[in-house]
């Protein structure tokens, strides 16, 4: 390993949570790491200001776009590494024009993410946001909620993430029909439905969204997909915002076509306050948070750290 210190910035709000837990072993392989003060996402022209000054960079869903890694590259900037598995927010060709090395962290969240989509199918199921709410303002509610052992659920997605729901929501009882154009077959799981997207959607209970956002798939779920929806879906989101069309959605809770849903991701986040979302009663609102376990933030950053030594050491001469 180089002797060179390299300065690294941190972008990823569950890393910087952990932020000194990172610090000695960064040290180790020759990082000196550096927390940005971020929320959430930082802008384009705050990470165009900021970037110049650091080697590498960890990032989390902030815009990293071909007109912020010039500005980086402008400076110091020479490697990144997106933390996570989500990379809809990153411009790798331009990564690949320019020469910045970069990758994520792959294969690290399944089992996280999966058990918060499935905590959601639950909520969702006994109406158990209701029943808080109702007794946090003084009230008894006993809201009749609907079994889960022979309910549909399509499940969106067939990554890490997606076989994870499907085993934890037929372990409930659930038939489970699967989406996803990449994957064929039922991915090695015994009882799987397969199915092309939107077929079939008026079968289900729930539709529970774990895929990758690409051009191809945004607004996947609008209004004429929710047309076609059984009266009183269940909607889980755990993937990427803009999977759905926010405004149809709204549309359709307001008019009990939807019966609630259960939203881990938004099309603009944070949440804004002005949003219709905020006066559905019958929906749960996650804050993009479905993986930040202490355990496997852990596992990706220690991943994240090697894959930037490994890119800074390729880059020094023998």
């Amino acid at each position: 390993m180089s002797q060179n210190i390299r300065d690294v910035i941190v972008t990823c709000p569950p890393m910087l949570l952990q932020f000194d837990r990172f610090v000695e072993l960064a040290a180790e392989k020759g990082i000196r790491l550096h927390r940005a003060e971020t929320t959430q996402i930082l802008s384009e022209e705050e990470l165009m200001a900021l970037l110049p000054d650091y080697d590498g960079w960890i990032i989390g869903d902030d815009p990293a776009t071909r007109q912020v890694f010039e500005a980086g590259l402008s400076g110091r900037l020479r490697a990144a590494v997106k933390w996570g598995i989500g990379v809809d927010n990153v411009d790798f060709a331009a990564c690949k024009d320019l020469g910045i090395p970069i990758t994520n962290t792959p294969q690290m969240f399944g089992s996280e993410v999966a058990d918060v989509g499935t905590a959601y199918v639950i909520a969702l199921a006994r109406q158990l946001m209701l029943i808080d709410r109702g007794v946090r303002a003084g009230q008894w509610p006993k809201p009749a909620g609907i079994s889960l052992p022979g309910r549909k659920a399509g499940v969106i997605g067939l990554g890490d993430i997606g076989r994870n729901v499907v085993t934890r929501l037929q372990a409930l009882g659930l038939n489970v029909t699967a989406y996803d154009p990449g994957v064929e077959g039922d991915a090695g799981i015994a009882g799987l439905s397969r199915a092309a997207w939107p077929e079939r959607v008026e079968e289900m209970d729930f539709l529970v969204f774990t895929c990758a956002l690409n051009a191809h798939n945004t607004h996947m779920l609008n209004a004429d997909v929710l047309a076609r929806c059984m009266d009183g879906v269940r909607i889980v989101n755990v993937a990427r915002g803009p999977l759905i069309d926010e405004a149809a959605l709204i549309a359709a809770l307001q008019s009990g076509k939807v019966h609630s849903a259960a939203l881990d991701v938004f099309e603009v986040e944070p949440l804004p306050m002005n949003s219709p979302l905020r006066d559905m009663e019958r929906c749960i609102f996650g804050s993009h948070n479905g993986s930040n376990s202490v355990d496997a933030v852990i596992r990706a950053s220690h991943t994240a750290l090697d894959h930037m030594a490994g890119f800074f050491d390729a880059m020094t001469p023998a």
